[in-house]
């Protein structure tokens, strides 16, 4: 089984995909049943709906029956014997004349008042069990992408912007959103069409074929519209995917720019995607106008025949005027689900190729594998650590760790030092299961670390990267992390173990004072206390500190000294530091070097070999470039590291 999952993992992916510009089919039917799997929980809301629209559209029909059969013909011209259809109005408002003993136009004015409020009422349901139907479908998709891209394990985030996932996420959802409502009115609209399009065949089949030799002009306008903006919306897709990448590329490194003084080279970068941005939203918006402006210009021509035809028609008495009329109102009926229907294509079009955006994320099977059958953990484990023969590269080109193999007995404290580049921090991220590995093994306790769960891994590693991460919340819920088996107590003694505690009691609220985002309201030797504490209070088997103390002034680090020692007892360490006195501390020394294992043992030892630990060491350390023999390129002036 795990043989399978390497050859699957081995297999080269296309992440180019994320970057591609997508073009969207105009109806994706396909994508539409896939999406429908989101709002089917909510199936009798959409059907609610659809009963709603019904009788709205019944409601928008009659009324314009009331007013010009009912307060034209009836009311106003006196015809009552006209072979128009009126829907049975008359006859109502016969009968509301006769039970409340008023005049005609009153009783006209009742029925259509009536109508009116029915209208509103129902159009009022329809659209308020739509719309929650559709948000609270979006939402479930929405937190199923956001849970599919959290197991996606780092080498997909290597190569993915995340500006690109934030699109889909965000505005791609918000695209479906538009379409679902969108299809939702064109329903509501089309009902009427059916029916004013009998009424009017019932009326008068000349004047009604007139007019509906203009629906196929619509629909080729339409074709041709869609075709000219199809081009236009995909590039205004890809430059608004754009503009979030280069947004939160610059707003997460925003104290690099404002350093390094990048304000106005950044600002020049954006302004520049963002031209282009409204250059293509502009002419998308000069095209709608137009098209805008020809269904305008169809409907006054429209109006046009109406009047001079049943003009004539009223004359020889084979109209009525109430008729004439009726024809007018329902032209709106007859013309509006057509251009609607247009405009829907549009958004149809922006919504395929966002559909498209998330299913594509959605389906991205990358992860790191588990195992078939994995190994249950029981109890605490002794913290034997073995990489044996282990080879590694972030892609096929480069291999970072080469034939590594080293054994850290359970409770012992291992130091890595090795130039940049080396492997160092490789190597502790295979060992919390960040990457998958083809060749070679990794072994806890004796246990093939590919027969455990990366969960289960994950509990027993506790890991303090260089760049930590401190979420927005409480001091508590950071160093708790959502973990339900930690007590506050038990979060509480771990900050008081790290000395942690005594910044926190100042603190306005204590362990319950609430962090801005990335704990910008902490200093950076607070922040990372507080990382200490977080993996303490996890209490794993294993710690490992990549460059966990590099940032420390000086007054912090004394604080913190006693509390990792207190941390690593009974515990096996591995520790990637550039400061002599930790690595002195360490029971074993590997030195890598081109991610191979040049040198491992004792501090003393390796000084003995007057090998490339010998280097580094008469260097205090520093971050050097050093030949394939162990021999300092060029030296560089010492680190406060090194102090």
């Amino acid at each position: 089984m795990i043989e399978s999952q390497k050859n699957q993992q081995s297999k080269p992916r296309d992440y180019g995909m994320f970057d591609a510009e997508l073009s969207g089919a105009v109806l994706n039917l396909q994508l539409l049943r896939r999406l429908f799997k989101w709002l089917s929980p909510y199936k009798w809301q959409l059907l609610a709906s659809g009963l709603l629209v019904l009788l709205t559209s019944f409601f928008a029909v009659m009324m314009e029956v009331v007013i010009s059969r009912v307060l034209v013909d009836y009311v106003i011209i006196g015809e009552t014997n006209s072979t128009m259809p009126d829907m049975r109005m008359i006859e109502l408002t016969q009968w509301v004349e006769q039970v409340f003993d008023i005049p005609a136009i009153y009783s006209a004015g009742i029925l259509f008042f009536v109508l009116m409020i029915l209208f509103s009422i129902t159009g009022h349901y329809h659209r308020l069990t739509l719309i929650s139907a559709i948000v609270a479908g979006l939402r479930d998709l929405r937190q199923d992408l956001f849970s599919h891209m959290e197991t996606r394990p780092s080498s997909f985030y290597d190569r993915v912007p995340i500006g690109r996932i934030m699109t889909r996420v965000t505005n791609d959802v918000e695209a479906l959103y538009e379409m679902l409502r969108g299809m939702g009115s064109l329903v509501g609209e089309f009902v009427p069409f059916f029916v004013a399009l009998t009424i009017m065949l019932s009326t008068s089949v000349e004047l009604t074929l007139v007019l509906l030799f203009f629906v196929p002009i619509v629909g080729v306008a339409t074709y041709f519209f869609r075709g000219a903006t199809r081009e236009i919306f995909r590039i205004v897709r890809n430059t608004v995917s754009e503009l979030n990448q280069n947004l939160q590329e610059n707003l997460s490194g925003m104290q690099v720019v404002q350093l390094s003084q990048r304000e106005q080279k950044n600002l020049e970068s954006y302004t520049k995607i963002n031209k282009s941005n409204r250059r293509y939203e502009y002419k998308s918006i000069n095209l709608s106008t137009v098209y805008g402006a020809f269904n305008d210009s169809l409907a006054s021509i429209g109006l046009g025949i109406i009047i001079w035809y049943g003009g004539g028609q009223v004359v020889q008495e084979q109209m009525s005027l109430g008729g004439v009329i009726l024809f007018t109102r329902f032209m709106n009926m007859l013309f509006t689900p057509v251009v609607m229907l247009g405009e829907q294509l549009n958004v149809l079009f922006r919504a395929m190729a966002s559909g498209e955006r998330i299913f594509q994320a959605l389906d991205w099977d990358e992860q790191i594998h588990e195992p078939a059958n994995p190994v249950e953990l029981s109890g605490r484990l002794n913290g034997k650590v073995e990489f044996r023969h282990v080879n590694f590269g972030y892609n096929a080109e480069t291999q970072i760790l080469k034939d590594v193999s080293v054994t850290i007995e359970a409770g012992e404290k291992l130091a890595i030092v090795g130039p940049t580049g080396s492997g160092k921090s490789t190597m502790i991220r295979l060992l919390g299961r960040f990457y998958d590995f083809e060749r070679g093994m990794i072994f806890l306790d004796d246990i093939d670390l590919n027969d455990l769960r990366s969960s289960d891994v994950r509990l027993r590693v506790g890991v303090v990267l260089q760049d930590f991460h401190i979420f927005s919340g409480t001091i508590l819920e950071n160093i708790v992390l959502g973990n339900p088996d930690i007590p506050r107590s038990r979060a509480i003694e771990a900050a008081k173990t790290v000395n942690a505690d005594g910044f926190i009691q100042r603190l306005p609220n204590g362990y319950d004072t609430e962090l801005v985002e990335r704990g910008a309201n902490l200093s950076q030797g607070q922040r990372q206390l507080l990382a200490f504490a977080r993996v303490l209070a996890a209490d794993p088997e294993i710690l490992i500190l990549d460059e966990a103390t590099a940032s420390i002034d000086t007054e912090t680090e004394m604080l913190i000294q006693d509390g990792l020692h207190k941390l690593m007892q009974g515990r096996t360490s591995i520790l990637i530091a550039h400061r002599l006195q930790t690595i002195q501390e360490a029971d074993k020394v590997l030195v890598l070097h081109h991610g191979v294992v040049k040198e491992f043992g004792t501090h003393q030892q390796l000084i003995d070999q007057k090998g490339i630990y010998h280097t580094l060491h008469e260097l205090q350390f520093q971050d050097v470039s050093l030949d394939e023999d162990g021999r300092a390129i060029a030296k560089q002036k010492a680190t406060d590291d090194a102090s």
